[in-house]
């Protein structure tokens, strides 16, 4: 091992750790799943698929939270000035000269992890046209359309003045050639790939053909580039973090055929991450989660276009390991960004768990092995990710995002700001709240799965068939669904049963109840002739229960149904909740200091097995609850864990019988 990869004490985000451990952070932009764009895809899937995905543009969300994070988020993209966002490619193509060669007029360059001197410089706009491409793909709001292919004409006259054998980026070639040479540098294929992810996204979603062909030129010259070296000049080029490399890849390859761009993806498989996955062996710890996981989500788009074993295997194994050993009650995973000891939950609940990005990219990961196999296990984790950490993500009085979601009882979330942060999970977060039509349906060759329930429609043009959904879930137990189709059709539905739901579910369609057999973790199917107007009405009580740490019971959260429920702990001590923007600290709040009251209660003096007796409905306040068990018999509210914004809070608590001498 080289002593640069690893000696030196910085922020996670600078390290290589090891030959196991990369580097930054974040995520696989939009990844195409089975069932979408076949009017682009060039590639058959080999793989068997059970269940298909529908595009963006045939799932409008309505009125709801989601939508409010959309428009926000759309805001966001839109606000930020063109110029800025593609002032450090020019600055690298050495644009900003006349042609005396004297400076000419600058904008102003963005800040945080965009800024000129920082090695990751010109990640977000790949986030960000792959986040107006999804907007685009959303709304079919023009205004998203228009400023995407703005930036793409930007980008290709930027890599028409480099005029380096279709190479692009904001920063030089060198950073490319330090990293195969096994040199410290910040992630420059991490960063590439966000550009290959964002013309992908602008040309599935948009049709904007000049982002394939810039795509296409920038393939070529990585071609050139990489297919000289040896496996072992690979391998420790591989060893800084590279994003979803292969992922990005394979999804050119879907859409070109071109060999080279499989080529590609083959030569970014990481073997000492990924074979001990193909053994299924977890040896996950202490490995970059964020690392890591875009790597999964490569291989599983791998596996649908080869049918390979191997890579089905790595990713089926990586995902049930996470999910049983690794994962929080809210779906987050990692602890400084780190994974650690399997089954080690209760010893790692501090202020710097479950880094966003990397639940923005499980959700990916997931969403590939529903369509192999639809099974519930997967849609249940999709919601409880979905509502649970990425819709609180985003701060509802300002439209800022949060980098890591603390568990620490205390502790409180950090936003971002307009144009001084873009960090990892900031970008994936121009995504994350661009696209929450994506999980609600799904399909067959027969009929349509439903796995959230958001208010929405689906439009499944092929069957000429649509479903309006009507719901205020989860602050109510209904989820309402509307056929409207001109002729009757013969068409199964397929309804989530969550698994949470153990006090059963009730079935009715155009008013009359339905007997049901199906148990909770499983779909109820609703074979019949659809005709216009038919209404189905499906309920599922919810219930209160302890989501206890995987090592440990006495630690535990508590959940209401699908919803992780947070206690209110005030705002003494806090003194703001941006972090301090310290230019010789650019990570912002890495081991930031939550400055915790020695007071602030976490222990509850209740038996776990009768939380009714103990934590009670708040009349009037929709999934409210308050108990007084605490150690001092001070009152708490409990509120969902999405829905708590700019206030100290604990979501898992010490558990402490009243017949406990302790």
């Amino acid at each position: 091992m080289q002593q640069f990869l690893f000696k030196v004490a910085l922020p996670v985000k600078c390290l290589v750790l090891s030959l196991l451990v990369l580097q930054p952070d974040n995520s696989v932009a939009q990844s195409l799943y089975p069932g979408q764009h076949q009017d682009k895809v060039v590639v058959p899937v080999k793989a068997p698929i059970k269940a298909y995905s529908f595009e963006l543009k045939d799932v409008r969300v309505h009125n709801s939270l989601f939508k409010d994070n959309m428009e926000r988020e759309g805001k966001w993209l839109l606000s930020l000035p063109n110029e800025r966002l593609l002032h450090s490619f020019r600055v690298n193509a050495g644009m900003f000269t006349d042609k005396k060669n004297s400076p000419t007029k600058m904008p102003k360059p963005l800040g945080g992890w965009e800024a000129l001197d920082m090695e990751l410089r010109g990640h977000s706009i790949g986030h960000i046209m792959s986040g107006l491409a999804l907007q685009y793909a959303s709304t079919g709001n023009e205004a998203f359309k228009l400023k995407a292919d703005s930036l793409v004409a930007g980008l290709a006259e930027v890599q028409e003045v480099l005029n380096q054998d279709g190479y692009l980026s904001a920063y030089p070639q060198n950073y490319i050639d330090r990293n195969i040479a096994g040199k410290r540098v910040w992630a420059p294929w991490y960063t590439l790939h966000k550009l290959f992810a964002g013309f992908t996204d602008v040309y599935v979603h948009i049709g904007n053909k000049q982002a394939l062909d810039v795509e296409n030129k920038m393939a070529s010259w990585a071609y050139k580039k990489l297919s000289p070296l040896s496996k072992e000049q690979l391998a420790l080029m591989l060893r800084n973090e590279f994003g979803g490399m292969n992922d990005a890849w394979y999804n050119l390859y879907s859409i070109t055929g071109n060999p080279e761009h499989k080529k590609l993806a083959e030569m970014f498989y990481h073997n000492a991450v990924l074979d001990p996955l193909a053994n299924q062996k977890d040896e996950l710890n202490p490995l970059h989660a964020n690392t890591v996981i875009p790597k999964i989500t490569g291989e599983a788009r791998g596996y649908e276009l080869t049918a390979d074993p191997k890579q089905k295997t790595i990713a089926t194994f990586f995902w049930d390991t996470v999910i049983r050993n690794h994962t929080y009650a809210h779906g987050g995973n990692s602890d400084k960004e780190h994974f650690f000891e399997p089954g080690k939950i209760s010893e790692h609940l501090t202020g710097n768990t479950s880094e966003t990005c990397n639940t923005y990219n499980m959700l990916k990961v997931t969403r590939h092995l529903f369509t192999w196999t639809p099974d519930v296990k997967y849609a249940d984790y999709y919601e409880q990710a979905l509502y649970n950490h990425i819709l609180g993500q985003q701060d509802p009085s300002t439209g800022m995002v949060t980098y890591f979601t603390p568990m620490k009882p205390g502790s409180y979330r950090l936003y971002s700001t307009p144009d001084q942060s873009f960090w990892c999970c900031v970008g994936s977060g121009f995504e994350s709240h661009s696209k929450y039509g994506e999980g609600i349906y799904y399909h067959d060759n027969k009929g349509v799965y439903v796995n959230l329930f958001i208010p929405s429609e689906l439009n499944w043009q092929e069957k000429g068939v649509k479903i309006l959904q009507e719901t205020n879930y989860p602050e109510e137990e209904t989820t309402r669904l509307t056929i409207r189709t001109k002729d009757a059709i013969n068409m199964p539905l397929y309804l989530r049963y969550p698994s949470w739901a153990t006090s059963g579910a009730t079935v009715k369609v155009n008013g009359k109840k339905v007997s049901i057999s199906e148990k909770p973790g499983s779909y109820i199917t609703l074979s019949r002739n659809w005709k216009n107007g038919d209404r189905v009405e499906v309920t599922y009580p919810m219930s209160l229960r302890l989501v206890a740490a995987n090592d440990n019971p006495s630690k535990a959260a508590i959940a209401y149904g699908p919803v992780i429920l947070a206690a209110k702990m005030g705002t003494e001590g806090m003194v703001g909740t941006a972090p301090d923007h310290n230019p010789a600290d650019p990570y912002q709040y890495y081991g930031y200091d939550y400055n915790i009251p020695e007071s602030l209660e976490h222990t509850l003096l209740a038996s776990g097995d009768k939380i009714n007796n103990w934590l009670k409905p708040v009349k009037g306040q929709a999934l409210t609850f308050k108990t007084n068990s605490t150690q001092t018999g001070k009152e708490v509210m409990l509120v969902p864990y999405y829905n708590l914004h700019r206030e100290r809070y604990v979501v898992y608590w010490d558990f402490k019988s009243p017949l406990s001498k302790k």
